[in-house]
Formats: C-alpha cells, structure tokens, sequence
C-alpha cells in the first residue's frame, strides 16, 4: 500500500478521500488555489501545495503543477476526485511516466470512455444500444442547427469532455440551439479546457440510472448494483438513492451485466460508473462512462457497506478485488440530497459569501437510521464564485425507502446554514411530494413539478398551528431565563402568562397555557388553540437552535433564528415567521400599516454575484419579450438574462467584465 498520496482536488471529494487514507495508515498531501488558503481539506491533510490563483484553469486543471507537487512532497499516487483533471488522459500519462501512480483507470479506458462522443463509438461498436445523434464533434453554430434539424426536437447539446452537467442545454428550436451551443462551449471551455460539442435526441421523460462498476488489474470486474439520480435541475443532479425504485430483477440483471462486459471491454481499473437513460417501458439506452468516482457513490457505500475510495487505492497498488459479485448484496435503502448554495426561490442561482454559521445534523446511526453528512466547509468558510457550489452532501439510510425518505426530511430540518442562500427548503419541500415519495419520477421531474420555478409552497394548517406552539414555548423559556437571571426593580409573580396571541406570517392564534410538571428534564404545557388542546414538551434553551421537542407525542425539530421583535421558525420545509404577542399588543398590532417593497419594475437586477459576460443590447434598444439582455457568469454556469416583456432599455449600469454583487441595477429601462 502507498504511504503517502496526493488529492488533486478540492472542497467534499478531498476531504472525503483523506478521511479513507488516514483510516489505512496513508498519508495525505492536499493542493490548494489562493481562493482555498484556509479550506477545510487544505486544513485536514498531512502537507498541503499551493498551485496558483483561484480560476481553475489556473491551478487545479494545470497537470505540471500537481505533478510539482507530487515531486515536492514525495507522494507516490494521485488521486483526482471528481471534475477537473480527473478523466484527462494525458494527466494519468504525465504521472506515470514520472513514476507516479493514477488512482483511477488506465489511460486507454480513459480515452475510449471518458470521452462522450468516442465513448458512443466504442460501445456502438461493442453492441451497447445508444442514443440516436451526430457523434461527431459539431464545429460552430450553424452546424449544430442544421444537425438539430435532421436529427428532430429536441436535441441535447452536450460538451464531450463534460461532466457535472455543465455544458450542457436542450434545445426545442434552431433559436435555442444556436444559443445554446456558444454557452456550452463557453462552459466547457471555462471548467474543461475543452470546447468540442456533439449532438444527440434528447429522449423525453427518462429516468436516469446508473451502475457502479470496480474492476482490478488481474481480469475481475463486478457491479455494485445501481443509483437512481432522476431528480436532476439543469441537467445537474440534485438526489439520488440507491437501489432505484423502477427496476425490476431482470432489468437491473441485463444492466449490470452490459456495464461490467463495457468495463472488461476496455480493460477497465478502479471505481468507474456506466450510465443510462430508462424509458417508461425499462428500455435503456447507454449515456456515458463515468471514469472516476461519482459523487453519489455515498449511497451505493452505504447500502453495499464497501469504501469505494478504500477498493480504488487498494486496486491501484495492484491489489485483487476482495469481492466476488456473489458477495455483493443490497440492504435497505440510501438516500443523497446535495446542499447547494444557492437561492431556490430566486430560480436557483447561485449564491455566496461566508457561512456564518454551520450546523450539520449529527452523523451517525440511531436505531435503524444512519445520518452521513459529506463536506469540505465548516462554520466560517467561504462560498467562492469560482467553483461548484455545492456545500455538502447529506444521505440517511433506513431498512426501506420511505423510512430514508423520512429520516432524510428530518436530517434537513435540522441543518442549519446561515450567511448565505441554499437550497435545503426546496430539498425538504421535495421529501414531502407525493410524486417523490410514490417513486414516480423522470429527469424532467423538476421542470414538470416546478415549470414556474420553486416558490413558497402554501402553508398547511397544522404547520401553522404547530409553529404557534412552538412559538410560545420559545417565548416562555426566554422570560424564564429573565426572571432568573435579571434583577427585578419590583415585585413580579413569578407565574406564565396564561392568554397569548401568536402572528404567523399574517395569522392570528389565540392561545390558552397552563404549565404542567417537567419530565425527564423537558418542560411540559397544556395548550389550547383556537379551543384545540394540545400537549407540548421541550428542554430548548434561549439562544440554541434547533426546537426538538414534541407535541401531543409526534417528535418535532425546528430550527430557530431570531428576528426583530420576532422569531423565525423553519418547520416542515418552511420558514415561518411568528411573533408572540398579548392580547392587546395583537390588537394594536393588526392596525399596522404594511411595508410595501421598493418598485423595481424598470430595472434588470443581476439574480446572483457574478461576473458579466456580455452585454446584448445598447442604450435606446427596444427589445421583445424573450429576447437577451445579457449573460452573467457564476460557478461556472453561465446564466442568460431575459426581457420579461416589450421593453425600450433606458440605460446600462454595467460593462462587460465588471463583477456584481446579488440585486446589482445592470440596466434600467424607459
């Protein structure tokens, strides 16, 4: 086995190779840009490099510079995680011929899957069913448009050195498929260093599966059953469980089978992934090979129980496999949500900025339940615009998919993130979908449940009602801690308030209390509603987040933050803002007039900090509905800005190159 190996990556993947190295004895090297001088993997490792400044085109995707560090530090082998350098040919060559061992595949298997449109050819001609397009690379636009048209909308433009999904776009009309194979090619050429695009029917409705293949360098292959990962925004996956909902016995037999023959076909080493698209009537079609770890492998360890990261090093030091395919069997069921920064209600774009505060939930197995959180920040780091934005990948494993799926809405109602925007409302809003839940799903689950974006969903009844007694509960504990900890300048009680009045959002609760006995350190309330009674027990203390308590028996958790003479609760996917109030106050309080916000109908806003790409139109402009107005960039993605409606631009605020913060004025309009 080696004894020392370095991570040519950043953020999750890095922290999470390391954390299998030091548990063989291995020690680990990590790599860092000027953007993660201070990251958690940098931080983690045994020596750490620093390779240049923050663009990745800059640090991580320069090969000579990783190879300078091996040299630096002594490392014996490479492994490169997930993006970046990690399906790059000619970067596995560089290591070995400098005596340095690849932690992945072999050069040849790189090259004939790692590549979308070579790896097509090679599984063509290896029988593999593909999808029907153009495998050739696409030289320019007007190309693209006239291959689009033979081949029928809509068409998939994908980047063929591509992953992660960027570089990608659907393409319904010769309109969007000439605008999106620039951004494509822009987003491949930015996070790749390769700009080549190829075309193929983009199938409506898929479910996207894959299986995880390990092979070893003495002949064995295997498969370690198959991932689910149908919920995806933007081509880019944002859940994922394992095993799959949809497939039977034979279907999952037939996909292994073809996966582990494609791995064998091209003398495959290491962890690698065969993906495929589903159709309705289990009909599967091969997408891609995925040479390198994915990041949904958590779910395939946790039901398999095997370190996939432990199997790849063990293999790359020229190890046999320590499984048979006889030996692999799936128990329960794992689920994976990715915490992305970014804001859903604002079309998901991305945010950033410094976590202020970080709060995972605990990790670990309670009862038949495991929590396993995946990260590369902690309270304090920072969210930077030049990479992915996903923060952490949080996964629960359960006997069965709906104690998962539970498990994993409770996991979400107790991280907490502060600083920045994320996604975890519309995660914790996704557990709770009746679609999700039935498994009855396709990669175009989102844009189906949500064609108008995520918004607020309506607020049930009983979130509210619960949210009041919280509310109170919360405000009792805090007037408690006063009348222990503050001296009185008169004579007080000493006894709770027993009539109160509860806003959330615009609702009025009247509420009846009458304490009762603590148990096992909990206080414990009679509560009555609107005349619904109900009993309500906690040990919160004034000051922690989250609320774990329960009511009337059902345990609840709520995160806590607080707000101007008010508190914010996040309850069943939903934050919710109440103020708890006495009769009187309440009284006066509906008679406030409400704040309207500012009018910014005139102005286009940029969505997300970021960088301006282009500008598209000119001062004096009329421009129609639908149309460009300009293209801002962030964590490589780039982000095309529309006209709403007819419009006449009045003004622009911006240039081309300028960098904005969220809410920026980028032009103003007559």
């Amino acid at each position: 086995m080696f004894k020392k190996i370095l991570i040519a990556n950043r953020g999750e993947i890095a922290c999470r190779v390391i954390k299998t190295a030091r548990a063989m004895g291995v020690s680990t090297v990590a790599v860092y840009s000027d953007a993660d001088r201070h990251a958690v993997h940098v931080q983690l490792a045994d020596q750490a490099v620093h390779i240049g400044p923050a663009p990745a085109a800059e640090s991580y995707l320069v090969a000579e510079k990783i190879l300078d560090a091996c040299r630096e530090t002594g490392a014996e082998a490479v492994h490169p995680g997930y993006g970046f350098l990690s399906e790059r040919a000619s970067f596995c060559e560089l290591l070995e011929d400098n005596g340095i061992v690849f932690i992945g595949p072999k050069p040849r298997a790189i090259r004939a899957m790692g590549d979308k449109i070579e790896s097509k050819l090679f599984a063509r001609e290896a029988g593999v069913s593909i999808v029907p397009g153009h495998l050739g690379v696409v030289e320019d636009a007007e190309t693209a448009v006239r291959i689009a048209d033979e081949i029928g909308y809509p068409v998939m433009i994908k980047a063929s050195a591509g992953g992660g999904g960027k570089g990608m776009r659907i393409a319904w009309n010769a309109a969007e498929t000439r605008e999106g194979f620039q951004s494509s090619a822009n987003e491949a050429r930015n996070s790749f260093g390769d700009d080549r695009i190829f075309i193929e029917k983009f199938i409506v409705n898929p479910r996207h599966i894959e299986i995880q293949v390990l092979a070893d360098a003495h002949g064995n292959a295997i498969h370690l059953g198959e991932r689910e990962c149908s919920i995806q925004r933007r081509n880019q996956k944002v859940v994922e469980e394992a095993p799959s909902p949809f497939l039977d016995a034979a279907t999952r037999a037939a996909m292994g089978a073809q996966a582990v023959a494609l791995a064998r076909a091209v003398d495959y080493q290491s962890a690698g992934t065969v993906e495929f698209i589903v159709d309705r009537d289990r009909n599967f079609y091969f997408l891609e090979m995925n040479t390198r770890l994915q990041v949904e492998h958590p779910v395939t360890e946790l039901v398999t129980g095997i370190d996939l990261v432990e199997e790849m090093l063990r293999v790359a030091a020229g190890e046999k496999l320590r499984f048979a395919q006889e030996d692999i069997r799936l128990n329960g069921w794992a689920v994976e949500s990715r915490i992305y920064a970014e804001d859903p209600f604002r079309g998901f774009l991305p945010s950033i900025g410094r976590l202020t505060r970080y709060r995972p939930p605990q990790e670990g197995a309670s009862g038949e339940v495991t929590v396993r959180n995946d990260t590369g920040v902690r309270e304090g780091s920072e969210i930077s615009m030049y990479y992915d934005p996903m923060i952490a990948k949080l996964c629960t494993h359960a006997p069965d998919r709906a104690t998962a799926i539970e498990a994993m809405g409770t996991a979400l109602a107790a991280f907490e993130i502060e600083g920045i925007e994320h996604n975890i409302p519309f995660l914790a809003a996704l557990m709770q979908h009746p679609r999700w839940r039935e498994g009855r799903i396709s990669t175009a689950f989102i844009a189906e449940e949500y064609p108008d974006g995520f918004e607020r969903p309506a607020v049930p009844e009983a979130t509210r009602r619960n949210a009041a007694l919280i509310a109170i509960s919360i405000e009792i504990a805090r007037k408690a801690r006063l009348d222990k900890h503050v001296d009185r300048l008169r004579e007080h009680p000493g006894t709770t308030r027993r009539e109160w009045v509860v806003r959330i959002d615009d609702d009025y609760y009247s509420v009846a209390v009458d304490p009762e006995a603590r148990e096992g350190g909990q206080a414990a309330f009679r509560m009555s509603l609107d005349g619904e009674t109900s009993r309500v027990m906690s040990a919160y203390r004034p000051g922690v987040s989250p609320w774990s308590g329960s009511i009337d028996g059902t345990a609840i958790t709520a995160q806590v933050r607080p707000a101007r003479e008010a508190t914010l609760l996040f309850l069943d996917g939903l934050w919710l803002h109440a103020r708890v109030m006495t009769p009187r106050i309440a009284e006066l309080d509906r008679l406030m007039p409400v704040k309207l916000p500012p009018d910014t109908s005139r102005m286009l806003l940029c969505p997300m900090p970021g960088l301006v790409v282009s500008i598209a139109v000119a001062e004096g402009q009329a421009v129609k509905a639908g149309e460009t107005l300009a293209v801002v960039e962030a964590m490589k993605m780039e982000n095309i800005l529309r006209a709403e409606r007819d419009l006449t631009v009045a003004s622009l605020k911006v240039r081309q190159g300028d960098s904005l913060a969220v809410d920026a004025v980028i032009m103003e309009f007559a």
